[in-house]
């Protein structure tokens, strides 16, 4: 067994990793979608979300077929939920001329809608799941199915969620705020061909690191004396979400919040489904019957965070609570610390 030192050494290497190539694939990523004329907010909620999120995909599969760690698999994916929500809270913070709450378009409250509702048909699969007779029971109950009942409704739901924000979005084009902070820089904008090859090559990378983690933080695990649902919780979610971090603080150095906002709420979106693609790989029966109850901790935290930012993309309130956040970034934060102290105490 590795010591302590060289499983941490491990685990923050791959995570540096992810954060790099995180990055330079999110530019291009960026640089792809405006060399084709597509708007910012869709950049952030649809391409970049979705590429930044590459590394909670790999890892996820990674978990429910070699790593053999469902718990993992599923902790990681809520986790990175409740952490992109907690980045609102760092954009509160950096943003400094007025509160973020105050400035965001209200165009965002769509995508976070659709988000509690992805969020709701996933607890629900949980609990579900945790009702379904174990292979331990009687053969008399029904045969578990090896796929869950809310999956095929989730992955349809996401793809329902990015036509409607599409079409809003084309609709409704006075109420999308306007990045120009990011259009100025159009002369330095990379040729396409140059982008696609960085994107290419960065997405490797991300997925070889999100390859390599689930095995890192099983050995983190195992070094430390920590449960699985709480590592992959806080420390997988927290390696996985650095691209969506690194996106997030270059967008707003270019004044393109909307941007940013978008990346984490559609990255939450993809977090979601990609549970359902983890069970299509998970071959041992369905994959919210095999893991902890306590990932609806994370889940209905997940919810209540993005109520929570419902209320203030709506009520635009424009408080700082010490001049530093706003009163929902405090909640956003209470809500967040709850949840990983609940998992540390009563994860498996």
């Amino acid at each position: 067994m590795n010591s302590p030192a060289a499983v941490w050494l491990a685990f923050l290497a791959c995570a540096a990793l992810i954060g790099a190539a995180g990055y330079q694939l999110s530019l291009a990523g960026d640089t792809i979608a405006r060399r084709t004329g597509l708007s910012g907010n869709w950049i952030g909620l649809t391409l970049i979300a979705s590429v930044t999120s590459l590394p909670e995909l790999a890892t996820g599969i990674t978990s429910v077929t070699l790593a053999h760690a469902p718990n993992l698999a599923v902790g990681n994916a809520l986790g990175s939920c409740v952490l992109n929500l907690a980045f609102l809270v760092v954009i509160d913070m950096v943003h400094r001329r007025e509160p973020v709450w105050s400035r965001a378009s209200r165009g965002h409250v769509l995508a976070a809608a659709f988000g509690v509702v992805l969020l709701g048909f996933l607890l629900l699969g949980l609990l579900i799941g945790q009702l379904s007779p174990t292979s331990t029971e009687p053969t008399t109950h029904a045969p578990r199915w090896n796929l869950g009942l809310m999956t095929p409704v989730m992955l349809l739901l996401y793809v329902v969620a990015m036509k409607v924000v599409f079409v809003y979005e084309r609709t409704h084009p006075a109420e999308q705020a306007n990045d120009n902070a990011a259009s100025t820089l159009d002369a330095a904008i990379p040729p396409l061909r140059r982008a696609i090859v960085r994107f290419a090559v960065s997405a490797l990378v991300v997925m070889g690191a999100g390859l390599w983690l689930p095995f890192a933080a099983v050995d983190l695990a195992h070094a430390m004396g920590w449960n699985r649902s709480f590592v992959g919780s806080l420390f997988v979610a927290m390696a996985t979400t650095l691209p969506e971090l690194a996106v997030t603080l270059s967008a707003l150095r270019l004044g393109a919040l909307d941007m940013a906002i978008g990346n984490l709420l559609g990255s939450n979106l993809f977090n979601v489904t990609i549970i359902a693609v983890d069970d299509l790989f998970y071959r041992p029966g369905a994959l919210l019957a095999d893991v902890s109850l306590v990932h609806a901790v994370t889940a209905t935290s997940a919810i209540v965070m993005t109520g929570l930012a419902v209320v203030g993309l709506f009520f635009r309130p424009r408080d700082r609570v010490l001049r530093a956040v706003g009163a929902i970034s405090l909640a956003l934060t209470a809500v967040y610390l709850l949840n990983t102290y609940v998992i540390f105490l009563h994860g498996t």
